[in-house]
């Protein structure tokens, strides 16, 4: 229990301000917001379906787990924006500052390499797809319908990756 002048750790991360970013983070906001609003709104249009039919909707699940990856995708790019993506803290916040700084900078210059590999490679997926004609296994949509976003998102997470690498080397 801390004392009541005191606040964890967590409740200090939440309050400090966002970084000024080229790109504004209510992008990331919104469509985090939008797309939980749309999962809602299928679960609930789902479950009062079944319940008063007995029946369900096909498309729900299929397209539930297509928002659930653009979510995680999306709360990715928020998180390295905002440079609250997963690290050993313990390395990440001891030493200099310089190293820390060092070590920021390596860290944002890895997703971004990571992501723009992810981006490329998986342009080829896309491309397989629609020249396959490969098509969804629930509903029989065109699977690149689903598969165009992860290219997209990757590319906005190694941008905002590549932001955040050269804010850390502004910094004092």
């Amino acid at each position: 229990m801390t004392p009541l002048n005191e606040q964890a750790p967590a409740e200090v991360a939440a309050a400090e301000p966002d970084e000024e970013t080229v790109v504004p983070l209510k992008i990331e906001d919104w469509l985090t917001v939008t797309v939980m609003g749309l999962l809602s709104l299928i679960t609930f249009a789902n479950v009062l379906v079944r319940y008063f039919t007995d029946q369900s909707f096909a498309w729900t699940e299929e397209f539930s787990v297509f928002l659930m990856i653009v979510l995680a995708l999306v709360a990715g790019s928020a998180s390295v924006a905002r440079n609250r993506q997963i690290r050993i803290e313990y390395f990440a916040d001891s030493g200099s500052e310089k190293r820390q700084r060092a070590l920021a900078r390596f860290g944002a210059l890895m997703v971004f390499v990571l992501f723009a590999l992810i981006a490329v490679l998986s342009v080829r997926v896309v491309w397989d797809d629609f020249r396959f004609g490969e098509t969804s296994p629930g509903i029989g949509v065109p699977q690149w319908w689903y598969t165009i976003w992860l290219p997209v998102f990757s590319v906005a997470i190694a941008g905002r990756a590549l932001g955040l690498f050269i804010r850390r080397g502004r910094r004092p």
